[in-house]
């Protein structure tokens, strides 16, 4: 098994298999028929560019193809051997790797995610659009603090983002990832922007945590109900997680 993980971790390994990845998703994307909500989404996004855009984990596959050809972007990713193989498919898919440790904690800001915070940034300074997770590694579907600080310090809004496809494979992988097959119909769904200002207190930022934590859930069942699914990673509801009484 040591073997085989250096073989995988190798460079000219990861070279082809990141390329071999980006060019699936972009035969997912040719092959399935899209539709926008609102259609007027990037209507409504342009002037508000760049933006820090808001997924879940297991999004991670699929967050692209809703990037315009026009629009520069970048995403945070880890520096792990996993990482190093992400950040080559994000380069075939016109997307810069911004290499750095978000937290596990709430907060971005601590263990190893200061560079991150600085890269991401400077990216949005310079005019990228940031792709980032808002829930945070072994958390899924839980926003962490780290997109809402990114938010307060760049001035950015966030806008939440839901892409999903009725044929596709759904992992049972602690975040639900989903990777889109081809031939299908799919659903690329943006929520309302959220601002985070400057002299925000940390009641405020707590407030816009959950904002974007339920606009993200909201645009997931709304994305996965234009599919005529049911969303894999959906939160159970009180009524089913403590079960009910006869």
């Amino acid at each position: 098994m040591g073997l085989v993980k250096r073989i995988t971790r190798s460079r000219p390994v990861q070279e082809t298999l990141g390329l071999l990845v980006a060019g699936y998703l972009k035969f997912v994307q040719r092959t399935n028929r899209f539709v926008m909500e609102p259609a007027d989404a990037y209507d409504r996004i342009a002037p508000q560019m760049p933006v820090i855009a808001a997924m879940w984990h297991g999004q991670h596959f699929m967050i692209h193809f809703a990037k315009r050809p026009q629009d520069r972007a970048a995403s945070l990713v880890s520096r792990s051997g996993d990482g190093e193989f992400n950040a080559i498919a994000l380069r075939h898919l016109g997307i810069r790797a911004i290499r750095g440790s978000g937290a596990r904690g709430r907060d971005i800001r601590k263990k190893g995610g200061v560079q991150a915070m600085r890269g991401m940034l400077k990216a949005l300074a310079d005019g990228e659009m940031v792709v980032m997770t808002a829930d945070i590694p072994k958390i899924s579907r839980v926003c962490g603090q780290g997109i809402v600080t990114l938010a307060q310090m760049s001035g950015r809004p966030i806008v939440p983002v839901a892409v999903v496809t009725s044929r596709r494979v759904d992992f049972n992988s602690w975040d639900k990832a989903s990777i889109g097959l081809p031939f299908g119909r799919g659903a690329m769904v943006l929520g309302e922007p959220v601002h985070v200002p400057r002299d925000a207190d940390a009641q405020a930022l707590e407030t816009f945590r959950q904002q974007v934590e339920r606009e993200l859930d909201a645009i997931h069942e709304r994305a996965y109900t234009l599919v005529g699914s049911r969303d894999p990673g959906a939160k159970a509801s009180p009524a089913l997680a403590g079960g009910t009484r006869p």
